[in-house]
């Protein structure tokens, strides 16, 4: 071996057992060559490992793209301002770590969970449309210089239904115009709290057509009695905003009057408690009630078809519902006595001892949606059947005694045999005791109900009409 071969041998960079082991297996080699061919077997050599490097290198990257391709994750649709999740696991030791790209301009995050290769995707998406999410993938063995690799997922957000309403007011030069919204509140009168809300549909208020739905509630502090009229005008009928507003006037007015000077009926009412059985005291009762319920039901309709035939229109074109209902409580529990015409629902709930009694029975016209009106000729044609439609009961007490149109009984109940099922009150009144607050000291009651009224409900977007007394 030459001085020149000798000085330039190839010194370990430290200490370490390989480095030495292979610097002396390479000098060995050396030793065998000339410089020349020496050079050429590290350039060789290199070129050799490089290659075989970049091909496995790719095979790994190609196997592992390959895995990241069949991973069964998927992104269902989202809806804006409504909560969107999804999990998915990444079980193979090759994912290391992941990113998304594209997830903050819908408004979600990406999240991994403590101890686990498990992945979160949580937000409220903000803004609707079609979205491409990459995930990018650095895998074992990465390092700067490598592929990060890719999986794009698409992800749809589609718009709240509720953004797609409209609400255009109702214009105020129409015939028989009423505003878009109405409340009325009577405060504590010794126990009881009353409270009513109306508020327009959706549908009504996407094209800026007017409210229905009417009201009118009375409280004489002298005699104690409350009366309670809810009606819902028929959406077909040209003007119901006007029938429904005239039946409410008229039955509350004349309930009014006759419950001025109540003695006579208080009396009758007092003699049926002390013998409930008794058919005759149940026909007093029941006859004083026709002369006040029953009168007020019939000049309602009446007076909507004098309208009509004062308006040169037909009487069907105020088509209305009527809920009324009369109050009082007396030493011995309240009376309650109402008078039902169409849909909606009148009950005095009891949730102290879970108890419901439903005020009558929801009209069911001949097909599917329809019902019956105050202004339909037979109602009061037959007068056993327009009879059955007065109810009375005495109770210990209540939480609440309800009338509601049908644009809320729907949605709360979805059947009229769900209007039966106690759970079903519970859970109305859990929902209104939670957001509207039905507290004695709450006195902005009204406010709170009205805003309530603006419950999403999927195909119901009727008007809707809410009377409590609690």
């Amino acid at each position: 071996m030459d001085e020149n071969r000798q000085e330039t041998d190839i010194q370990p960079s430290d200490n370490t057992e390989k480095g030495g082991a292979f610097l002396d297996a390479l000098n060995g080699v050396r030793e065998q060559m000339t410089p020349e061919m020496f050079d050429e077997f590290i350039t060789y050599s290199i070129n050799q490992l490089k290659n075989n490097y970049m091909k496995d290198w790719q095979e790994n990257e190609v196997s592992i793209q390959n895995k990241l391709n069949a991973l069964k994750i998927s992104f269902p649709n989202g809806t804006t301002n409504k909560e969107y999740s999804q999990t998915f696991d990444l079980n193979d030791e090759d994912f290391e770590r992941v990113e998304f790209e594209g997830l903050e301009e819908i408004g979600l995050q990406w999240m991994k969970e403590e101890g686990i290769n498990r992945f979160s995707i949580k937000g409220i998406p903000t803004v609707a449309g079609d979205y491409k999410l990459k995930m990018r993938c650095y895998y074992r063995g990465w390092m700067p210089g490598k592929n990060v690799l890719e999986r794009v997922f698409h992800i749809a957000i589609n718009p709240d239904p509720r953004s797609l309403w409209k609400s255009i007011p109702t214009p105020t030069d129409i015939e028989y115009y009423k505003a878009d919204s109405a409340t009325f509140f009577i405060p504590s009168q010794g126990e009881k709290v009353l409270v009513v809300a109306s508020q327009r549909g959706r549908s009504h208020g996407h094209e800026g057509k007017p409210r229905d739905d009417d009201f009118k509630m009375d409280y004489n502090p002298e005699t104690e009695w409350y009366v309670l009229a809810v009606a819902d005008g028929a959406g077909s009928a040209k003007y119901s905003r006007e029938g429904s507003r005239i039946a409410c006037e008229t039955v509350v007015a004349h309930c009014k009057e006759c419950l001025n000077s109540p003695d006579d009926f208080e009396e009758y009412i007092k003699i049926y408690k002390q013998d409930e059985e008794s058919v005759d005291n149940r026909k007093y009762v029941g006859d004083n009630l026709w002369a006040i319920v029953g009168n007020a039901a019939f000049k309602a309709h009446r007076a909507i078809k004098e309208e009509a035939t004062m308006h040169g229109a037909q009487l069907k074109d105020y088509a209305t519902t009527l809920l009324l209902t009369i109050c009082k409580k007396f030493d011995f529990g309240w009376f309650v006595a109402s008078f039902w015409v169409g849909d909606g629902a009148i009950c005095i709930y009891d949730k102290e001892n879970n108890r419901i009694n439903l005020m009558g029975t929801p009209d069911g016209g001949e097909y599917a949606g329809q019902t019956r009106f105050l202004t339909m000729p037979e109602i009061f044609s037959d007068a056993a059947a327009l009879y059955g439609r007065l109810k009375f009961a005495i109770v210990n007490d209540f939480s609440g005694l309800f009338l509601m149109t049908d644009g809320v009984s729907d949605p709360m109940f979805e059947t009229d045999a769900n209007l039966n099922r106690v759970e079903m009150w519970n859970n109305l009144w859990e929902k209104l005791d939670k957001e509207v607050d039905l507290s004695n000291k709450n006195e902005q009651v009204q406010e709170r109900l009205l805003g309530w009224l603006d419950f999403w409900s999927p195909g119901n977007h009727d008007d809707r009409t809410i009377a409590i007394l609690y």
